[in-house]
């Protein structure tokens, strides 16, 4: 044996508002430097705080943390918002601009997919900027990596996304995780989920 340590591999936690500051270091340069999100000004601290605390009302918020630093972080948020989208779900994900290509963006998507099917969320659907032609400010790479995940392409939405003098096109994916029976059962709010089984889903 050669008495080095391994490398821990990231833990997945859900993630409160006191994360805000290290989250929104990882999200402002895709609002500063891309058009992965079609945001225009980086928002403050406690606006960042409240839209952690909103999503976490229903929803999970998840983060994988390696050596006391956060790389990655993804969530789901309501779909359209009327009460007959309750069994969809819209994901996002955002890894620190060193940690892409490490398998953390499936590690996050895979923990959320099990989490949403314990909730009898059904559905879950990823809003995508997508350029005409690659750019400085937008890649293929997130339509590559929902691929991956095992997403289907809905449909496009053409030029509907202005920033850094540029149009872009947003796309819709999707991906069904569950049957979709007669008489579903109810979709259960996150916090209402058991802590132990919150647990166990993001340690797999």
């Amino acid at each position: 044996m050669s008495g080095q340590p391994k490398e821990c591999a990231p833990l997945l936690y859900v993630v409160t508002a006191d994360d805000a500051e290290e989250l929104l270091d990882i999200y402002a340069p895709y609002v500063e430097k891309t058009a992965i999100t079609f945001e225009y000004d980086v928002p403050c601290i406690d606006e960042f705080k409240k839209r952690i605390t909103d999503i976490l009302q229903a929803y999970p918020y998840i983060a994988a943390r390696q050596d006391g630093h956060i790389l990655g972080y993804a969530y789901t948020h309501a779909f359209v918002g009327r009460a007959a989208y309750g069994h969809a779900a819209e994901t996002t994900i955002y890894l620190r601009e060193d940690c892409t290509g490490a398998g953390i963006g499936r590690m996050l998507y895979e923990a959320l997919e099990r989490i949403s099917l314990a909730q009898n969320i059904y559905n879950l659907n990823a809003c995508i900027g997508v350029p005409e032609k690659e750019d400085a400010h937008l890649t293929m790479n997130s339509i590559r990596f929902h691929e991956h995940m095992g997403y289907n392409m809905v449909g496009t939405f053409h030029n509907c996304g202005y920033k850094f003098g540029t149009w872009y096109h947003m796309a819709w994916m999707e991906k069904i995780i569950g049957a979709h029976e007669a008489n579903p059962a109810p979709v259960i709010p996150f916090p209402e989920l058991n802590r132990q089984s919150v647990h166990d889903l993001l340690s797999i």
